[in-house]
């Protein structure tokens, strides 16, 4: 069976109550930022990669010690996937997006809205465990580093 790793990111802004950036997929599903690990790329070079491509953000941080991983089956050409994806959270210090090709838009949302519009449950719960560690660590920008 075929192995699939990628890597993301939940995505916010230190607004008070925090937004979260989801992207509407061609596919029409809303999700986060997220795509393959290349050859010889770290996850955390990947999701760095990932976020400048698909959003435009290049300031943005890392919070340390938040990485969720998740994975799920799906079907590519009649044969069965096994993928995992590694998402880590990352604050946003600017707020203008510049969407890719393969997204047909985007929104900063609060965190009610954001778990009504993700599209798959593995996401929403991501969310949940981004949002419950932002509150308990009351993120301010001395406890990220710069990606």
């Amino acid at each position: 069976m075929p192995v699939e790793k990628s890597c993301g990111a939940v995505i916010f802004r230190p607004d008070a109550p925090a937004s979260y950036l989801l992207l509407h997929y061609e596919a029409g599903h809303w999700d986060f930022v997220k795509g393959h690990v290349e050859k010889g790329e770290s996850e955390e070079d990947t999701v760095r990669r990932e976020t400048v491509e698909e959003t435009g953000l290049s300031d943005v941080e890392f919070v340390d010690g938040f990485r969720e991983r998740i994975s799920y089956y799906y079907r590519r050409r009649g044969r069965t996937v096994f993928k995992e994806v590694i998402f880590y959270l990352l604050q946003a210090n600017m707020e203008e997006v510049q969407i890719s090709g393969e997204h047909v838009g985007y929104a900063w949302l609060d965190y009610p809205q954001a778990m009504r519009r993700l599209t798959f449950k593995n996401a929403r719960n991501v969310l949940r465990k981004a949002n419950t560690y932002l509150e308990t660590r009351r993120v301010t920008t001395g406890t990220s580093h710069r990606a």
